[in-house]
């Protein structure tokens, strides 16, 4: 497979300003993710659980803030957008590959495991934050927000203090 070289990071960064700043014109708000995430999880919930839901007051108001339905919200097209956005730049610069990226004193099961509690950390800390990294950080950021910088801070800084301890999943 000859992959194509990376888009320079600059002007990918530049690229993504853009976008940030026309999501902020065109909608009023940011770019997020973890917003459409919740509003599959709702929807979800109200399938499997119509009990509960009708009874948790967090349902309730989140219906009223959502009246056309939870995927109706704005989010959830852009995270799909994101995702067929990728799909198709993978293809055009033949980087699709289904592979697990380890590594080599790592086994699968630890890989997977390691994945999955910090999708599920991250995921939670998004809602604790209020927002995920471009949400919460990158949004936030792009208009001065002193709780997008701290949130910022405090991404980069926990990476840093806790990467030491999980490099052997990837290094030598």
């Amino acid at each position: 497979m000859n992959a194509k070289p990376y888009m320079n990071p600059y002007l990918a960064g530049f690229f993504l300003g853009l976008l940030l700043l026309a999501t902020i014109y065109i909608t009023g708000r940011g770019l997020g993710a973890s917003g459409a995430v919740k509003s599959v999880v709702v929807t979800a919930v109200k399938s499997v659980a119509p009990d509960h839901y009708d009874n948790t007051q967090f349902y309730q108001e989140y219906d009223e803030a959502n009246p056309e339905g939870p995927l109706r919200s704005w989010l959830v097209f852009e995270i799909m957008g994101a995702i067929i956005g990728a799909l198709l730049s993978g293809l055009i610069s033949n980087r699709v590959a289904f592979k697990l990226e380890k590594g080599p004193g790592v086994r699968i099961g630890v890989r997977i495991a390691a994945a999955i509690i910090g999708g599920v950390l991250f995921g939670f800390g998004s809602q604790l934050g209020r927002g995920c990294t471009s949400g919460s950080a990158l949004s936030g950021m792009a208009v001065m927000s002193y709780g997008g910088i701290l949130t910022m801070m405090a991404i980069f800084g926990s990476a840093y203090a806790v990467a030491y301890f999980v490099r052997k999943l990837w290094l030598k």
